[in-house]
């Protein structure tokens, strides 16, 4: 209740601050203050007044659900270097200098935490059930639903995220994808 959607928080005036985690995509108005927290310096970190260093998702532990609504436990393959850390560990360091200090001090106490909230993430590797009621519930909305075609959510498959944007091989794969042949000139 009382919350913003993404439109609302990116319309001019509505927010004096606005922390972005990994977003890169988010067209932030004129006059707010921006938090950046992520790990390739992208578009978001650009646009940045305060950039704190994250770890990259194979620095970090985390949990997953697939389009199956499968949880799935992922483990760090190293460690993040300088001074970024996890993004948990930056929001509860927030928290303190904030006097609101979340209550948990380590990641086992962050995922007790979670799975009191959302039980069905420490099943890993199974399915949760769906429910009927939620189905009725969602058809029973006002809506409308428009007779064009879908079209791609993303301008170029290839550079969706920071992390294929700063990679040679997917820039490559952009250009062959659009069909532009590099001249002798280029």
């Amino acid at each position: 209740a009382g919350a913003l959607n993404a439109a609302q928080m990116t319309t001019f005036g509505t927010l004096d601050v606005l922390f972005l985690l990994g977003a890169d995509e988010v067209k932030v108005p004129d006059g707010t203050f921006v938090v950046y927290i992520g790990t390739h310096g992208d578009a978001g970190a650009h646009r940045a007044d305060v950039i704190l260093p994250g770890a990259a998702y194979t620095e970090k532990s985390g949990i997953f659900v697939n389009t199956e609504g499968r949880a799935q436990m992922a483990n760090r393959a190293g460690f993040p270097p300088g001074e970024a850390r996890e993004d948990w560990a930056i929001i509860r360091a927030l928290s303190d200098v904030l006097a609101k200090k979340l209550p948990y001090d380590s990641l086992a106490a962050l995922r007790q935490a979670i799975f009191k909230a959302v039980p069905h993430l420490m099943r890993l590797d199974q399915i949760e059930a769906g429910n009927a009621a939620d189905l009725k519930t969602l058809a029973g909305r006002a809506g409308n639903v428009e007779k064009v075609p879908f079209k791609a959510s993303t301008a170029d498959f290839y550079l969706t995220n920071p992390i294929a944007r700063a990679s040679a091989v997917m820039a490559e794969c952009s250009r062959l994808a659009s069909g532009h042949v590099l001249t002798a000139a280029e």
